[in-house]
């Protein structure tokens, strides 16, 4: 009876312990793609060696590419999910659609159709807020930065926020180009993002 039991025991914390493994999949831009630096120095590597440090029980799959808008992350998505297969999903893209003036309608459907393919395959969705440089006109900015949280409001969607905000503040954590992290922010945006999704990924 005591072997039984214990085996029952044993059985149940391998089963309680599969279930709260989840496998976060990053769909973005050159801000989560580690431009112009190793790969390892990314954050999103950076957030993954910190939970396999911490006993594996998370994993987190880099599917960023620099100059990425969120026509083609929309593109890409469907073969994305197919093959990871992910719990979570948070889109980190807007920013290059912004930067080169595409029209707000035009990213908030892009968003919007990633949204939906995502929820259609029961798999869970956060959003990243996107901010853009203060020089692209008071109602463009406007009209771009309430695609986020506006989405996320509809969507019933946890929002991330810009996790640039403060770092973009610091030059000694930025790039010459005034757009790009450096190595030395992508600890500080490894931490801000963790502290983000490890509750939602641990509910």
């Amino acid at each position: 009876m005591v072997r039984i039991l214990f085996a029952l025991f044993v059985g149940l914390g391998s089963l309680l312990s599969s279930v709260q493994a989840q496998t976060l999949l990053v769909l973005g831009d050159s801000l989560s793609a580690g431009y112009q630096m190793q790969e390892k120095q990314s954050w999103p590597a950076l957030l993954e060696q910190k939970w396999q440090n911490e006993g594996g029980e998370h994993t987190l799959i880099n599917a960023s590419v620099s100059g990425e808008t969120s026509q083609g992350g929309l593109a890409r998505l469907p073969a994305l999910l197919e093959q990871h297969q992910p719990d979570w999903l948070l889109i980190e893209l807007g920013g290059n659609d912004g930067l080169r003036g595409f029209a707000p309608a035009i990213t908030r459907q892009n968003l919007a159709s990633m949204i939906a393919l995502a929820k259609e395959k029961q798999i869970q969705v956060a959003l990243t807020q996107i901010q853009l440089p203060r020089n692209y006109g008071a109602r463009y900015l406007r009209q771009f930065e309430q695609i986020f949280p506006e989405l996320a409001e509809a969507n019933k969607l946890p929002l991330l926020p810009f996790f640039m905000d403060d770092i973009a503040l610091r030059p000694e954590l930025m790039m010459n180009d005034g757009i790009h992290p450096t190595p030395a922010a992508q600890p500080q945006i490894r931490d801000k993002v963790a502290r983000f999704m490890e509750p939602l990924m641990n509910r």
